[in-house]
């Protein structure tokens, strides 16, 4: 995997780096599945917020990652002393096995390619040893007016691009994906899902949208 950059929208390095994230941990998930004394890297982190939240809840070994350099320096100068770390590009520096969990947070929803989205969640397998975790909440395809109607005018303008894509007035690319692509993405990687939840989260737009929470465990 040496050298490949997964595709990561402009949008991030810009206006996007000055967006408060609103998407929440689920404290049962994560204490049923990831255990305080484990090691976590916080893939896409942005800005740290939730690389922060674990720190404060008592995980000691969490790491933040992000492609975005405008995000961790916004992190670092926000947060000091939280280990962020700006990485362009895969494979992670990190050997195989190094963690024992790993987060993945709307991510899936800022990659809107397939190719980069296998990409990053092949690397956290790399990275996450066997009988470790993974805990996925992403933003699946909506069935309400508003984001339909944002669908159906990407596909006008972008035939080929995957349905679901969409931009907003500040320039952002970003794409809701059925069920069923995000369990395949784990699967393919090495990954089984173990528990599923559903619920609804704010956006960055000030809307509410249905979430679908992944956790599952590598194999």
């Amino acid at each position: 995997m040496a050298g490949v950059h997964p595709v990561v929208h402009g949008f991030w390095e810009a206006d996007g780096a000055k967006k408060t994230f609103t998407h929440a941990l689920d404290p049962g998930l994560l204490a049923a599945h990831i255990p305080r004394d484990w090691r976590v890297i916080d893939y896409g982190c942005g800005y740290g917020r939730l690389t922060a939240h674990l720190t404060e809840l008592g995980y000691p070994h969490v790491s933040g990652v992000d492609p975005s350099r405008a995000m961790i320096e916004r992190g670092l100068r926000e947060r000091p002393g939280l280990a962020l770390r700006h990485q362009p590009g895969l494979p992670l520096p990190e050997a195989d096995g190094s963690f024992d969990a790993a987060l993945l947070f709307a991510v899936l929803n800022c990659v809107p390619d397939d190719r980069s989205q296998r990409e990053v969640v092949a690397e956290l397998a790399r990275v996450v040893r066997p009988g470790g975790t993974l805990y996925v909440s992403e933003v699946p395809l909506q069935r309400d007016a508003r984001n339909v109607a944002r669908y159906e005018q990407h596909s006008t303008s972008a035939p080929h691009a995957p349905y679901g894509t969409f931009t907003t007035p500040e320039g952002g690319l970003f794409r809701h994906h059925t069920p069923a692509h995000l369990r395949a993405l784990l699967t393919d990687s090495g990954f089984t899902p173990v528990e599923e939840r559903t619920g609804t989260a704010p956006t960055l737009g000030g809307h509410q949208a249905t979430r679908l929470q992944l956790v599952a465990r590598r194999s």
